[in-house]
């Protein structure tokens, strides 16, 4: 059976969420907020913390800017399923008029798409589902602790690489690499970094 360009690309995007999914709720409903544990030496760690919505634990305009920054994610996830759909259908019998897109330039586009909606996901329904986390209690499944749009997003990777010399001017003492990110954090930064190295040329042509 041959499956097409698009049905690969749903399938990929699926299994990246469902993957993010699976570590969150692992961390979630196994470790208390702020516990953590190595992985490899001091330099990566499994640190649980949530966060109001944006990458790398950053926050934006407190209840109004989380509520805007979900319905936001939502309306870019929509636009990005809609314009991956449509440069499927390139080089196809549908679209025969122009030339098919890099599989490159779909795969990247999907995997912001799978991370901006593993991230949708904890906002919309975490705070529906799970018992609030706490520094002394693990959350549960079947408690309430936020309303819809208003639950916290799961972050626990954490690469602390090593600590800057306090002879450092501004920098000195700090950590590398302080954020603690997650899975579809990662998807994101990937997808993008990879679009704008290696297929900025279709994006120059297409413009």
């Amino acid at each position: 059976m041959k499956f097409s360009k698009g049905t690969k690309l749903l399938a990929l995007g699926i299994l990246l969420v469902i993957i993010d999914q699976v570590i969150k709720i692992l961390v979630k409903t196994n470790m208390c907020l702020g516990e953590h544990f190595s992985v490899i030496g001091n330099w990566f760690q499994i640190l649980f913390i949530e966060n109001e919505g944006m990458a790398f634990g950053m926050k934006f305009g407190g209840a109004v800017g989380k509520a805007c920054l979900s319905i936001f994610r939502i309306v870019l996830s929509a636009v990005l399923i809609w314009w991956i759909s449509k440069l499927c259908k390139r080089g196809s019998d549908r679209d025969p008029s122009r030339p098919a897109v890099p599989t490159g330039v779909l795969v990247g586009l999907t995997l912001i798409t799978a991370g901006a909606l593993g991230n949708i996901f904890d906002c919309l329904f975490y705070g529906l589902i799970f018992s609030e986390s706490t520094v002394m209690q693990v959350a549960q499944f079947g408690g309430s602790y936020a309303p819809f749009l208003f639950g916290k997003v799961v972050d626990m990777f954490y690469f602390p690489l090593f600590t800057w010399p306090d002879w450092v001017p501004l920098i000195g003492g700090d950590i590398f690499f302080s954020p603690v990110f997650n899975f579809a954090d990662s998807c994101v930064s990937v997808g993008a970094v990879y679009l704008l190295l290696f297929q900025y040329k279709f994006f120059s042509a297409e413009e």
